[in-house]
């Protein structure tokens, strides 16, 4: 069972924020959405909602009509970016309002509200106000509200946005074991950030300029994305993308940059394409077909970021490890031919050749 959409289309003034998005969204899976800002995500969300009228499409719900259904007949429990809590109720009214609405007893009120706080690691804290407890512990409250109502579809619209980086991660890590009590309901997480994306989804969708750009396991996304716009939003930082061309035997990048033709891309034919590779599969060495200047460089956490720009072509390096290296410094580039994506060199981007998964047989 699950909740499908057919043909979404909404146009405001003039501008499509949905095009015909069609997408099947199971119950007891977490799907991530994952895409830019102004991608669709946030509207796609609001459409699922009910606060968001569109101008054509369907939507069903375990094979029923759902789409002209008022929104508060629609069982639908959403959490926002920015956590809204009550803040003159402790953390557990907070958690029991929308329990209490419903008329549930006390008990069974009591009992569940205090199971999802024990889930979100909230125990020890319902009877404090949301102002006397942390951002993180915040929005946990939030999350435990949407949690605790079991309604069939949970909406959340990147959750851990606004959350600093620690407790991110934290949460993060806990997510696959917050929603398994949801096994009923269909889950859907908006969120711009690849690696959450693969962390905890089943599914993921990748949202471009208001349509669907793939659907799939978020292995098969990484390893085979379809188009150029994918592997740029598939990956963080977004994949190296550069022109060129299969000439003879060999590969011919940027301006000038040469490298041997992998076997792989023997059969193909001699052409223009554009080439991709991951950042983090690029290293430095001091032999290298491209030389650069290090334009900018950026540590976070046990990684290391550098943007080099050299007369053949300009590249993205993650690096595992802390590199201090001023602007400035030159650097000679390795690049791995046989990690090359080859994607067609035209509007459409789309995948020709993608290497072997990593570990993969």
């Amino acid at each position: 069972m699950s909740l499908v959409v057919q043909e979404l289309s909404l146009v405001r003034n003039g501008v499509p924020h949905l095009g015909g998005v069609s997408a099947t969204f199971p119950r007891g899976q977490l799907t991530a959405v994952i895409g830019r800002t102004l991608a669709g995500k946030t509207t796609l969300l609001r459409v699922i909602a009910g606060l968001q009228a569109i101008d054509g499409g369907m939507l069903d719900l375990d094979g029923r009509p759902f789409g002209r259904l008022p929104a508060w007949k629609r069982d639908v429990a959403m959490v926002y970016q920015q956590f809204i809590n009550y803040p003159h109720l402790s953390v557990f009214e907070n958690v029991a309002f929308p329990l209490r609405k419903k008329r549930l007893a006390r008990t069974e009120v009591e009992r569940r509200v205090r199971e999802v706080l024990s889930t979100v690691g909230l125990a020890d804290f319902g009877k404090r106000r949301p102002s006397a407890i942390s951002g993180g512990q915040q929005q946990r409250v939030a999350l435990a509200r949407a949690l605790v109502r079991e309604a069939n579809i949970l909406l959340l619209d990147e959750p851990l946005v606004n959350l600093d980086y620690k407790l991110r991660e934290q949460l993060r890590d806990e997510f696959r074991s917050l929603f398994s009590t949801q096994e009923h309901s269909v889950v859907i997480f908006n969120t711009t950030d690849p690696a959450e994306a693969m962390m905890i989804a089943d599914q993921i969708v990748v949202m471009h300029e208001g349509r669907i750009a793939q659907i799939g396991k978020p292995a098969d996304v990484f390893e085979a994305p379809v188009s150029v716009a994918v592997a740029e939003i598939i990956n963080d930082p977004p994949m190296n993308i550069l022109a060129g061309r299969i000439d003879g035997d060999g590969l011919l990048l940027g301006e000038g940059l040469r490298l041997p033709a992998p076997p792989r891309l023997a059969t193909l034919p001699r052409r223009a394409y554009r080439f991709g590779v991951r950042a983090g599969e690029l290293a430095p060495a001091d032999e290298a077909p491209l030389v650069g200047a290090v334009t900018f460089s950026e540590v976070s956490g046990s990684e290391t970021t550098l943007h080099v720009a050299g007369e053949k072509g300009s590249v993205v390096l993650q690096l595992e490890g802390v590199f201090v290296m001023p602007p400035g410094t030159r650097i000679g580039v390795a690049i791995p031919a046989d990690r090359l994506f080859v994607f067609e060199d035209d509007g459409e981007g789309r995948l020709i050749s993608a290497p072997a998964a990593i570990g993969g047989s």
